[in-house]
């Protein structure tokens, strides 16, 4: 069985060399055409000078070559680190800086929109261009065209010796205070997540799965893995318009579909072929609760296909999930853990709760993260002992404190109540109220400001912004949204901006946000 991430390719080779394993737009590839082309670009890596356990980044929509680059990178030795595209320039100058990024795949035009920040990456010492014709630009770093990069292949055979508790990748998550914080997995956890899901989905190579959402998102990324793990087919898109999907669905005859909240909202309110239902077997949501409505919805579009709600966090890849037959009968309720994970609900002094009692949610296994990258003090507070350990055994065994409240019931089924921290859950992602104030702040424009997250039927949660300003008369709307927009992803950006004379303060002077929720609670909803 597979214990390092690039073995999922190399088992299902031997197996269906010749099956389709990826598809994008119009191409497809086997399983022996895209192992080849991996063994090709870890020699190339090796060729340029990769080190074992260095930083690659990779900054691509879903194609070929990212796939293609997140595999060669881990048989290379190295560490991926896939960054959204959906970032901005600062945003990943900062990924590239934060992790020690070495070298960065990414393409011609993103290569333009990061071109300010690239001198003040010290680290990175070489950007590979999927085009052949790299651009004539003054920067520090060595810039290689596709052809060049592969021709820096090494003639031998990458023979690094890499364990499965080695580190393979950084994924980056918002954190509540600051900028993003990289998970660091490695091998083992990735496997294993590929593993646990399969287990419960019953994936096989007789299935095609579509990957609509982005590889810096584990659960997107996993939609990749668990289809290499089993010989499955998986197809790549990058949509403009939710019926993209559902075009994508029908010609592609799509056995899995994975969405958040906010793409099945959309999705919901489109007529969906009858053909789907033929072949859509199953359908997964995470990245936040899945209204009633839209699940509804939904399942009147695919009655066959079996809809699995779930519950997880970078920090351990995946926890629960609620088996379809559970859904009329438990709808609220985000199930139970997944296989080769155990999850514990806890007081606050580590002590498990009774049967409906509230408490933090607590995950233990071998899907636990490494911690973050070079940061001990936040890896500390959320990577703790495992409560209720044998105080026999002599080494501590570290869980992740999720700062989730919920509650189980006397069968084990978990019911999820809140957020200790001021995360905001919105399209699937989790977001920084700080690293959205901080955009709002450089702009000049006001005096005080603080970003929550508020209910809404789509979004799972829409960023609201509250400011106080130190001008009005000179106050401009319009101009703060543009700022905004260049500095912060669309899920990032405000959906609503409201001005107030001050905001509300605690004891220790700092903004209250709990009083700024509870008034602004149906902001959405009038």
């Amino acid at each position: 069985m597979p214990s390092l991430l690039h073995h999922l390719l190399f088992k299902s080779v031997q197996q269906v060399a010749d099956k389709t394993a990826i598809v994008h737009k119009k191409m497809t590839w086997s399983y022996s055409q895209l192992a080849a082309l991996v063994q090709l670009q870890a020699k190339a890596l090796l060729g340029s000078q990769l080190k074992p356990q260095q930083r690659v980044a990779v900054f691509l929509p879903k194609q070929l070559e990212t796939v293609s680059s997140i595999l060669a990178i881990s048989l290379a030795g190295g560490v991926f680190v896939p960054i959204n595209p959906v970032l901005k320039a600062t945003q990943v100058a900062y990924i590239v800086n934060d992790c020690n990024v070495s070298i960065l795949i990414t393409s011609n035009n993103r290569l333009q929109s990061l071109l300010p920040e690239l001198a003040n990456c010290p680290d990175l010492q070489t950007i590979v261009l999927i085009e052949n014709e790299p651009p004539t630009v003054n920067i520090p770093q060595t810039i290689l065209g596709w052809n060049d990069f592969l021709q820096q292949a090494t003639s031998q055979q990458p023979t690094l010796n890499i364990i499965d508790t080695d580190m393979a990748a950084i994924l980056y998550t918002s954190g509540s205070t600051g900028k993003p914080k990289g998970v660091v997995l490695s091998h083992r956890n990735i496997v294993t997540g590929a593993k646990s899901v399969s287990e419960y989905l019953h994936i096989t190579e007789t299935d095609r799965l579509l990957a609509v959402l982005p590889f810096s998102f584990d659960y997107g990324l996993n939609q990749l893995l668990t289809a290499l793990l089993n010989g499955a087919c998986c197809v790549l898109l990058e949509y403009l318009l939710p019926r993209d999907v559902l075009i994508a669905l029908e010609s592609q005859k799509i056995t899995g579909l994975a969405c958040v909240p906010s793409l099945w909202a959309q999705l919901a309110k489109l007529e969906w072929s009858a053909s789907i239902n033929e072949h859509l077997r199953y359908l997964t949501n995470s990245g936040g609760k899945m209204p009633k409505s839209v699940l509804a919805a939904i399942r009147q579009r695919v009655p066959n296909g079996q809809f699995f709600l779930m519950y997880g966090l970078t920090e351990a890849f995946r926890s629960t999930y609620l088996p379809p037959e559970q859904l009329d009968t438990r709808p609220d309720s985000i199930g139970k853990a997944i296989p080769n994970a155990d999850i514990l609900v806890v007081r606050e002094d580590g002590s498990l709760c009774a049967a409906h009692e509230a408490g933090e949610l607590v995950h233990r296994g071998s899907l636990v993260a490494m911690g973050y990258w070079n940061d001990p003090i936040k890896t500390a507070e959320r990577f703790k002992p495992a409560p209720n350990q044998l105080s026999s055994l002599p080494l501590t065994e570290i869980a992740v404190w999720s700062g989730d409240t919920v509650t189980m019931d006397e069968d084990g089924y978990l019911y999820f109540v809140g957020r200790k921290d001021d995360m905001i859950k919105t399209s699937g992602y989790r977001v920084s109220p700080t690293e959205i104030e901080e955009v709002i702040y450089s702009s000049g424009l006001v005096k005080e400001a603080a970003a929550i997250g508020i209910a809404h039927d789509s979004l799972g949660q829409a960023v609201l912004v509250v400011i106080s300003l130190q001008q009005p008369d000179d106050y401009d709307e319009t101009l703060l949204i543009k700022h905004c927009k260049t500095y912060l992803p669309n899920f990032m950006i405000p959906a609503k901006i409201v001005v107030l004379a001050s905001l509300p303060k605690n004891p220790n002077g700092k903004i209250d946000r709990n009083v700024l929720t509870q008034q602004f609670t149906t902001v959405f909803q009038l």
